[in-house]
Parts: C-alpha cells; structure tokens; sequence
C-alpha cells in the first residue's frame, strides 16, 4: 500500500527526532510513505530563491516532500497513492481533498483535536472558518480518524452523513515513561519550593495557561510554599511573563524550556496541571500517569480516564483542586494501551479500508 501522508510537523525532517521515527515505523508497515509537509515558509534557502518545494528521500521507503502552504493548493504529485491521509480535517484537510480528488483516490481525514467543543471558536475567528471547513469535508471522506471517544461523540452529534470513525488514540509508549530514570529533580533544582506544580504546554491561547497563574494567586496565599514550574515555548510566552508580573507571582511561578526529559519532571513534581480550553486527546495528561502524578485538569480530552481531579474553568475551583491534591494525593489511573506492533496493524487496517 502506497500512502501519502499531509501534514505541518516540522520535525519530521529532523534526523533522530521522534517525528521522524514515527514515519518510518508507518513506512514499514504501510510499504511505502510519501509525506507532504506543509510549511507556512522555508527556513533554508533554495536556488535562485525558489522557495516552492524540496523532495528528500529518506530510503526506499519514506519520502519527504516540503512544500510551501500556497503551493500547495495546485501540487500534483509524481506518484499516485492509494489512499490520502491529512491530519486535519482543516487548511491541510482541504488541500489533501483537492488532490485526493483530482487524483481519483481515498481520502482519510484524522481529527486531533475538539474542534465541536464551544471554547475551540471562542475568541477565533479562523478557528470558527475551520470548523465550516471541517463539516464541509468530513462527508466527503472515505474514512475519518479521531484520537479519542470524546472526538466519535462530538462527532455523532452532528446529525451529518459521515463516513466510518475509527478511534486510535495517539501512542505514548507508557512502559518507556514508567522505567525512564530520574536525571533531574525538581525539588532539587528548587528547593524553596515545599510542593511542585508541573505543567508542560505549547503557550499558545488555547493552553489557557493564564489560568494556572492567577489560580496561583490563592493557592500562595494559603501556602507560599508552592510552585508552578511551566515547561513549554509558544507566542503567548511574553503575555504570560507579564501577566505573571501582574501577579505578583515571579518568585512563584517560573518558566523552563521545552525538554525532552519529561518524565523525571513528572516523576519529581507534586502534581501536573493542565487548564486548556479544549483537547482532543490530551498526551501529557496520559504521560503524567504513566508517571504516577496526580493530575489536575480542566474537563478535556482523556482527564476522566487518566483519574483526574476535574476542574472548571475557574480559579476556584482550580485553586480548589491544587489545595485538596496536596493534602490528599489521587494515583492517576492510565487508560488502557496497545502495543506499538498493534497500533501500526490498526493504522494499516484503517488506512486499507
């Protein structure tokens, strides 16, 4: 089977990153892989200043084609696969439909996110064109694939003739995480702090990360001894420095970089909190609990299966909730996992269908 695959994951060219490990373990099930990567511009240069597209052939499996977003609408691939795979039924669900069709082939749409919940369109006048997009192409697709029950529900509610849903959760290899060792120690690194809040995010607005830090507000004046560790990179970075300021919370709540020991920051915090918006699957939540960390979260993605303590989108609650998990931690319960062998046979099935 001969697959091709859209999507904007940038670190898909990088040699060694998970990203990319991921497409060749789908190369060798599938037979053969050819990705588009869609990027809104070029960070290298090309002939003549051509920034159109690049073709870089992994093996004789996987090929990687980069390709600017406009471009995109009018490329015509030099193979002919037999089914495509966008992951999003959005801008790049529109652009694999195109080809899809112009091509004569199937199209499966992957869903990621929550995009029915209210909170997806709120403040988001792109996100509410998505959506009229999304209800748009669903029904014009041979298969659909969501990465959790909450997504299937949503979707059922819509009254649309919708082709087949197939749920296959993101994979997070939970026994990696359970035997990862300790390499770094949060409560070593900041020993002023009694009790660690974890939190690891994109800082971008759907995050709702200011929500954490003005619940901090209340949860430092009943015990100061708290901290908020955010771990993450994103646009909103600047606002939530400011925003934290404002607080009066700089020696309270603090900003890290990404990293890609994870796992000994949860292994090491208190609890992990997440305050999006919305989620479609939520792997950070299922991370923590392969972890062991008690988990705090607003009501999305996978917070009901992973055990979390459920909160609203309110500091009082949230505050509510950080003061009660201290006092009485809650083992996060993990929802059940398949094997890496059996979740690229799934892969392979839906794409086959």
């Amino acid at each position: 089977m001969r697959v091709l695959m859209l999507s904007t994951d940038r670190k898909i060219l990088e040699e060694g990153s998970d990203a990319r490990r991921r497409m060749l373990e789908y190369a060798s099930v599938f037979g053969q892989l050819d990705i588009l990567l869609v990027v809104k511009r070029f960070k290298v240069a090309m002939p003549a200043g051509r920034q159109e597209s690049l073709k870089l052939k992994v093996n004789e499996k996987l090929t990687i084609h980069t390709i600017s977003f406009l471009r995109a609408f009018i490329w015509t691939p030099e193979i002919k696969p037999d089914v495509i795979t966008a992951q999003d039924p959005f801008e790049i669900g529109f652009i694999g439909w195109r080809i899809a069709k112009k091509l004569g082939v199937k199209l499966n749409l992957q869903i990621h996110t929550d995009f029915l919940s209210p909170y997806f369109t709120k403040n988001s006048f792109l996100n509410w064109i998505r959506v009229k997009i999304a209800k748009f192409l669903l029904p014009k697709a041979d298969s659909i694939r969501v990465v959790s029950e909450r997504i299937e529900t949503s979707l059922l509610t819509t009254h649309c003739s919708l082709p087949p849903i197939h749920v296959l959760p993101i994979y997070v290899d939970t026994d990696k995480l359970k035997n990862a060792p300790i390499n770094a120690d949060l409560h070593k690194k900041y020993p002023q702090f009694e009790k660690i809040i974890l939190m690891a995010s994109r800082l971008t607005k759907e995050k709702n990360i200011s929500l954490a830090i003005e619940s901090m507000k209340e949860v430092s004046k009943q015990n100061p001894k708290v901290g908020l560790i955010i771990v993450g990179s994103g646009p909103e970075f600047e606002n939530l420095k400011m925003l934290t300021a404002h607080c009066s919370l700089l020696t309270t709540v603090l900003f890290e970089p990404w990293t890609n020991d994870l796992a000994s920051y949860y292994k090491t915090a208190d609890i992990f909190l997440n305050t999006s918006w919305y989620e479609g699957y939520g792997m950070t939540l299922v991370e923590a609990a392969a972890c062991g960390t008690p988990i705090i979260s607003t009501d999305v993605g996978v917070a009901r299966e992973v055990s979390a303590v459920v909160v609203g989108w309110d500091t009082k609650t949230v505050a509510s909730g950080i003061l009660q998990l201290l006092h009485n931690p809650a083992v996060p319960k993990l929802p059940s996992m398949i094997s890496t062998t059996e979740y690229l046979e799934q892969y392979r099935a839906l794409l086959s269908q």
